[in-house]
């Protein structure tokens, strides 16, 4: 009986990400003055401070008193300011400009009118949205010129549209480019829903910070969906992004420890014609959901951590991809070596300041370049890491240029053969390489059986594979597994259970005996 080879393994470097979790309450009035409260578990990587600390964002914001609203309601050549007290307000044609901290509900409509606040660098401006339609037929219907923060509160149960023009009348650089542009601190809340087509560039801009508290939140955008500059925080709320550009983004490439994004909670689902969900330093899942169901690369960013949560990446290119930000570069060109649980990466590979942390949830990876890929180091210790690779041998399922260390969790990393990448020699927790003579057609159940005759794991992958890489806990190092195709498993895709009844036997293999992959048609040999 022949027994299955691996390849590749790689150069030992420590990797150490620190995460610190918080709970945060946003509790707000609504128009009767009744209050409702909602609670979302947010947990940050790099910061060992909470969301309110690390952020503009504060919970007491999205309280007030409904007494002290000012109401505006909106239509084509008569808008008016209907409270009251309306200092802060001033209606020019089918502009309304605010000017003062406070509390604004708008209503009714605007064909072709504009919302602006220019309030004072220190004002909150909190804007109820109940029930609006907004047009701008020469730019962005709605722009924060200027204050602290802006609070986008839309109202419970109601519907709100935001839409820009497709070609803006004033191009300057610092000119708003996005149907809802800020040049101060964002924050959108409240339940209702809100609906944004960005017809010339971008969805949903913060040129400072943007926090997406609540609501359902649809954007449509012919460049970036959502994108907020010093950090894009997703507490909680419901999602759906299609954009010509990046899907959804944290963009400061210039000031130290900005840049970041976090998803802590809601759900996010993004289409998007270049990267998925982008953070130049660190881009962080804690909770919620994340679905990339159309992406070129789906995750990306200096420093990658999914500590939670369920994230789904479908990419024509990479699907994880820690790389971009600044790099520190070293030759981690050691020879490679086969031996329990691999060895040194050849081919003088350069290891940056780049990582990927995954230590909880479940992260499923579709893609026709690398799976999880990372120019520096990797690190699994928890959670289910499911990879769908490339079927081309120029693309792995796993790539990592440092090592990747393996400590706990569940693996399985399928795809081609050319470049399969295994757990480093750091790595505690022992797997398997798997490398088939004849590539596995999409949807046959593979089996790992141990030296009993039980299944250990069964594997249904959603395309035609070469390899197949699996990690866990129920793997013992050093234990012969036999290996079978076909029979049965009792779900259609992914890590699972199964029976061998009818299936075929194909070979063996023992737990933590990689050896190192040589590019593409390279690597162990097979059965």
């Amino acid at each position: 009986m022949r027994s299955f080879r691996t390849s590749l393994s790689v150069a030992a470097v420590a990797l150490a990400i620190s995460l610190a979790g918080c709970s945060t309450a946003a509790t707000s009035s609504t128009s009767t003055g009744t209050t409702g409260t909602s609670t979302s578990t947010t947990q940050q990587a790099v910061t060992a401070g909470t969301i309110e600390e690390d952020t503009h964002y504060d919970s007491d914001d999205l309280t007030w008193d409904a007494a002290t609203e000012v109401a505006i309601s909106l239509s084509d050549g008569g808008s008016k300011v209907t409270s009251s007290s309306s200092t802060g307000v001033a209606v020019d044609g089918n502009t309304v400009t605010i000017s003062a901290a406070g509390t604004y509900r708008l209503s009714g409509s605007l064909s072709d009118g504009q919302i602006v606040v220019a309030a004072g660098e220190e004002d909150t401006v909190r804007i109820i949205l109940d029930g609006v339609e907004l047009g701008n037929s020469t730019g962005s219907p709605f722009v924060v010129q200027s204050a602290d923060e802006a609070i986008v509160y839309l109202d419970e149960g109601s519907t709100n549209t935001l839409m820009d023009a497709t070609t803006y009348a004033d191009q300057g650089e610092d000119s708003p480019n996005a149907a809802l542009y800020s040049m101060a601190d964002l924050t959108i809340a409240g339940t209702g829903a809100l609906t944004v087509n960005g017809k010339s560039n971008d969805g949903i801009v913060s040129k400072d910070g943007l926090v997406m508290a609540a609501g359902k939140v649809t954007v449509d955008a012919v460049d970036d969906g959502i994108r907020g500059k010093d950090y894009t925080v997703l507490l909680d709320g419901a999602y759906q992004v299609t954009a010509g550009g990046d899907g959804v983004k944290a963009d400061n490439d210039t000031d130290e420890g900005r840049g970041w994004l976090l998803v802590s909670g809601g759900s996010l689902t993004v289409n998007a014609g270049d990267d998925g969900v982008k953070a130049f330093n660190t881009l962080t899942v804690s909770g919620g959901t994340v679905t990339v169901a159309e992406s070129e690369e789906g995750l990306e960013a200096q420093h990658i951590v999914v500590s939670g949560g369920d994230v789904t990446v479908t990419a024509n290119d990479d699907g994880v991809n820690a790389s971009g930000g600044s790099s520190t570069s070293t030759d981690a060109g050691t020879a490679g070596g086969g031996g329990p649980m691999g060895g040194g990466m050849g081919g003088g590979e350069t290891v940056g300041d780049y990582t990927v942390d995954v230590s909880g949830g479940n992260l499923t990876i579709n893609s026709e370049g690398d799976g999880l890929d990372s120019n520096g180091n990797a690190s699994i210790s928890g959670g289910t890491v499911v990879v769908n690779g490339p079927t081309n041998d120029g693309n792995g399922a796993l790539d990592v240029n440092g090592e990747l260390t393996v400590t706990g969790g569940t693996v399985a990393a399928a795809g081609s053969a050319g470049m399969a990448v295994t757990p480093g020699t750091s790595s505690t927790q022992s797997g398997v390489q798997l490398t088939f003579d004849s590539s596995v057609s999409s949807g046959t159940p593979v089996h790992i059986v141990d030296a009993t005759g039980a299944v250990v794991v069964t594997f249904v992958t959603t395309k035609t594979i070469a390899s197949l890489v699996f990690s866990s806990a129920a793997i013992t190092d050093g234990a012969t597994y036999t290996v079978y195709t076909g029979g049965s498993a009792d779900t259609e895709a992914g890590v699972t259970t199964g029976s061998i009844d009818g299936a075929e036997e194909q070979g063996t293999a023992t737990a933590g005996q990689y050896t190192q992959a040589q590019g593409p048609g390279g690597g162990g040999g097979r059965w």
